[in-house]
């Protein structure tokens, strides 16, 4: 993965976890014939989040581990009324931008809806499924509760040829929804409320966009999963915590059918993140009531709003080894993916400089006429990245913040008399302040520079405490910068998210300056500005006549910190 997010294979080797350690103990006792074979199975009724490639990591990653090793990409389109084609071809999109391929292993739920069809049909045969006709209401009432037995459907011992006539006329389209349903007959006293007569297939009067109006009855999620896995030949199908109750349900319906193939299905923790919200229905409100741009705001942990904030697939693979899998649900903050970011970004990301709120400064003993271009380093990381030409003239731009007036203990940036180092230039004095007449406020400083300190060193051997970056203002571009910070301003935003909303997650910054390299910037490019952070030319709306920078995230401000530090030793 280069910095300007293109897909690159994947070489990490994550350490051995509980699941990398019962498949290791199947393969040494030959289970499953010495495979592995997996599948990420997504529903294309929404789009992929950070959650989603911790388990596109974990599945594709197991496979590729283990010599032939496979991984299935198993679209489960098994609800119509929710499903997409946009959906699909997103999904595609995110798991081969991380870095993943599933090469000719494409499924689809539906691929097997006649085999599906007739595994009921067996079941209805061998007694152990019956068409009921309680309403959803009623079915729900008779479930009972987590402290009190289900109560047996009145529909319960129709005879098996009533039910094989009655499950035919609801594939015929015969009912109306809700009218009937095919549940299994196992056990409504169970403890576990996934096992009281649950249902199999449901009528759904809604054309499918691959079969379109061949059926009007779908099946359920826990019966067309375990079969497509058992279909494909699946060994290890590995699930979030939340279908650790479904799993005797999975293995009842193998069992029953008395399979070729019965995969292992085990449990991992899912991924929970501080300061967000990995649920699709809580990402759906969110773009519906406007509260976001869409489901690529860069606000948004998406893959695609990553991606076009900036994450990199290495950066985010390998968030997703350091989070590791585990066996209980936590939440890990999310300062571990924003180092994650920094850390990738920091080898990769080539150096400019830009100014996001520019405060104008005039060089008083410099030429007027006069440009000369000096070299700038463009990855102290890595030689091979080599040096740029920026231009410096005498009239440059620097941050605002950049200058105090009358300076706090230990600001040691630009101030009345002061000295400092411009990067890559010279030496630099203020000797002068102007002010707006009205305000107050400084619109220009008057400064004078050592023509004899070019490249950022005296010869004397005087030295100076700060650097600063600036940009040239006649030869400087104009952009758009938008600075995006955490979501949510709680910690873990609960059932009240929408209250939870940070009003400051995004501030936009439209009179920034930046050196002239970036006049040809390829959408979807990353560089780190300067002592500034990590930004991410938008993917969607910035041009050649119009750039604009998403931040993916902040460098650490050393200043800021001792600001911060100072402000909360005064309130205390």
């Amino acid at each position: 993965m280069d910095a300007s997010g293109s897909p690159e294979e994947t070489t990490e080797t994550p350490s051995l976890d509980f699941i990398r350690a019962i498949i290791a103990e199947d393969l040494k006792a030959d289970k499953h014939g010495g495979r592995v074979a997996t599948r990420f199975p997504p529903e294309p009724n929404g789009y992929l989040h950070i959650g989603h490639a911790k388990s596109i990591c974990l599945n594709f990653g197991v496979a590729a581990q283990n010599q032939a090793g496979t991984c299935n990409l198993r679209f489960d389109d098994t609800n119509p009324t929710k499903e997409e084609v946009e959906y699909e071809e997103s999904i595609k999109t995110d798991v081969q931008w991380l870095g993943f391929d599933w090469g000719d292993r494409l499924f689809h739920a539906s691929d097997y809806f006649e085999q599906l069809h007739q595994c009921a049909v067996q079941l209805i045969e061998a007694g152990k499924a019956y068409v009921c006709s309680l309403s959803l209401e009623e079915i729900r009432q008779y479930r009972g509760t987590l402290t009190e037995p289900g109560r047996n459907s009145p529909y319960r011992e129709r005879p098996i040829q009533e039910n094989l006539d009655l499950f035919e006329r609801m594939r015929q389209g015969e009912f109306d929804e809700g009218t009937h349903v095919l549940r299994a007959i196992i056990d409504m006293a169970s403890p576990n409320l996934n096992m009281r007569d649950p249902a199999l297939y449901r009528i759904l009067k809604a054309a499918h966009h691959r079969s379109g109006d061949q059926w009007c009855i779908y099946p359920m999620y826990d019966f067309a999963h375990c079969l497509s896995d058992s279909f494909e030949g699946i060994t290890h199908s590995l699930c979030t915590l939340e279908f650790e109750d479904h799993r005797p349900l999975y293995d009842w319906v193998l069992d029953e059918l008395e399979v070729d193939c019965h995969p292992q299905q085990i449990e991992f923790a899912r991924l929970n993140l501080s300061y967000t919200v990995l649920s699709k229905r809580k990402l759906g409100e969110l773009v519906r009531d406007g509260h976001v741009s869409g489901w690529d705001d860069p606000r948004m942990p998406t893959l695609g709003g990553l991606r076009r904030r900036g994450y990199t697939p290495r950066a985010i693979r390998k968030f997703c080894e350091e989070v590791g899998v585990a066996k209980r649900d936590s939440v890990v903050a999310v300062a571990k993916l924003e180092h994650a970011i920094r850390e990738d970004l920091n080898q990769r990301a080539p150096r400019v400089m830009s100014v996001l709120r520019p405060l104008r400064v005039v060089i008083e003993n410099y030429p007027e006429d006069q440009v000369e271009e000096l070299d700038a380093v463009n990855n102290p990381e890595d030689e091979a990245m080599g040096t740029r030409k920026v231009p410096f003239s005498r009239v440059l731009y620097i941050e605002q913040d950049d200058f105090r007036e009358d300076p706090p203990r230990k600001f040691f940036r630009l101030s009345p008399g002061r000295e400092v180092r411009l990067r890559y230039a010279y030496f630099l004095t203020c000797v002068g302040v102007v002010k707006d007449e009205q305000s107050g406020q400084v619109v220009e400083l008057r400064c004078t520079y050592d023509p004899e300190t070019r490249g950022g060193s005296a010869p004397d051997g005087r030295k100076v405490k700060a650097t600063i970056h600036w940009v040239s203002a006649e030869q400087s571009l104009s952009a758009e910068v938008r600075l995006y910070d955490r979501l949510f301003k709680e910690e873990i935003p609960g059932d009240e998210f929408i209250a939870a909303l940070n009003p400051d997650s995004v501030e936009t910054l439209t009179s920034c300056r930046l050196e002239p390299s970036l006049a040809e910037v390829e959408p979807g490019s990353i560089h780190q500005f300067e002592r500034l952070g990590y930004f991410c030319a938008d993917s969607v709306e910035s041009s050649p006549d119009r750039l604009v920078f998403n931040r993916t995230v902040p460098l650490r401000d050393s200043w800021a910190r001792i600001e911060k530090a100072m402000a909360q030793k005064k309130k205390s």
